[in-house]
């Protein structure tokens, strides 16, 4: 990317940053659109219309980013809460089920389908990851004609695979039933196209890749799909009031918003709105092909790096399954925050000491590559793990 980007990012001057899966850095232009939203907020309490003008913006922006329509695009506060707003919201009858992979999960896309089956009777198809890789024909073969949704992460928050989606898309076409994906780890890292994937829904939040703040997120619904749908929850905002005012309530047939625009409810996060339409103004004048390439080549550099170290880098060599997130040890040990693995916890250890940010997940060291590192990043972390393996006889 061009060191223009980089100099938009404070944090990315003052320390080694490779934890944009867990949460990214802020950009001035975010930061400043926040602080334009303070200030209007402290001076002039703010207008509604001008509020409800900026989700519309961020809403339009964000089906932009995604290739959709912006009625097909609800405003969340989360992932987490997209998940369920789509899910709770399908038409669901005891005895048919859901096709997922727990161990590739972020658990915020496990704990509702075991709350759907308490509460609708549903199956959970659990199917076990391949070697920290999605199992498509497996996935494909759990699938029968009660398969309402199938359910995959489009990168995986650990190890941080890139997920095929397509195909897990086609093969629930097949099956009859629905994808949804859970986007959090790839919007604003790589190019997507919910069109060309042919997934009918899809979350994210901002947080991350995104730039944004926590409390806002993207929920993606197919229109043909979300026409059919009755919202679990709804609200003055997800109601087709024609035109009348938001606060108008009149007797009659309750008619829902047309496509996604039914699962938006009261008041949006405003300030978390601000923030994300100035992020998506940046990722779409950046041109997310070019964040992806920049992304995917600092990532091959690290794991190259990393394994003529003889460090144990999960998936093993550069390939497809690499997008901006290399993990190191072995994934699925250990708790969320530690390994079961001594010697990467030792290493852990010694990268949070010399400053450099990074995660612990699912047992193995992640280190997500952000927009605003560079190859110096890239090669501080090298030269810090190999001191650590020279200082520690690892592998000797």
């Amino acid at each position: 990317m061009n060191p223009e980007v980089r100099s938009l990012f404070p944090g990315a001057r003052q320390q080694v940053y490779f934890d944009v899966a867990a949460r990214g850095l802020v950009p001035d232009p975010v930061r400043e659109a926040v602080e334009a939203h303070l200030h209007l907020r402290q001076t002039r309490g703010g207008d509604k219309d001008t509020l409800r003008a900026g989700v519309e913006r961020a809403r339009a922006g964000f089906a932009r980013l995604v290739n959709a329509a912006p009625d097909e695009v609800a405003l969340t506060k989360n992932v987490s809460e997209g998940l369920n707003l789509f899910a709770a919201s399908l038409p669901w009858e005891p005895g048919d089920n859901v096709v997922v992979c727990p161990a590739l999960e972020h658990p915020n896309n496990i704990y509702l389908w075991y709350n759907l089956r308490a509460r609708r009777g549903i199956e959970v198809r659990a199917v076990p990851a391949r070697e920290g890789h999605l199992p498509i024909a497996a996935m494909a073969a759990a699938m029968d004609d009660r398969t309402r949704v199938v359910t995959l992460p489009s990168v995986s928050f650990a190890p941080g695979f890139v997920s095929d989606v397509a195909a897990v898309a086609g093969a629930a076409r097949e099956a009859g039933a629905l994808t949804l994906v859970d986007a959090a780890q790839s919007i604003g890292a790589l190019r997507t196209d919910v069109r060309a994937l042919g997934v009918d829904a899809l979350a994210v939040a901002t947080q991350k890749c995104m730039l944004g703040l926590y409390g806002t997120g993207f929920l993606y619904v197919r229109r043909e799909v979300a026409d059919r749908l009755l919202p679990i929850h709804v609200a003055r905002y997800g109601i087709d009031l024609d035109g009348a005012h938001e606060t108008a309530f009149s007797e009659g047939e309750l008619r829902y918003r047309p496509g996604a625009l039914r699962f938006d409810l009261g008041n949006y996060n405003y300030l978390g709105v601000a923030a994300a339409g100035a992020a998506l103004d940046l990722l779409l004048g950046w041109d997310v092909e070019a964040v992806e390439t920049h992304l995917r080549g600092l990532a091959t550099r690290l794991a190259a790096g990393l394994l003529e170290q003889g460090l144990p880098v999960a998936g093993g060599p550069p390939g497809p399954h690499l997008a901006h997130i290399v993990s190191v040890g072995q994934s699925g040990g250990g708790r969320h925050y530690t390994a079961e693995d001594p010697a990467m916890n030792a290493l852990h250890a010694h990268l949070v000491a010399e400053g450099i940010q990074h995660s612990i997940r699912s047992g193995v060291l992640r280190f997500s590559v952000g927009v605003y590192n560079d190859a110096r990043d890239v090669d501080r972390l090298l030269a810090a793990t190999g001191a650590w393996v020279r200082e520690a006889g690892y592998g000797g």
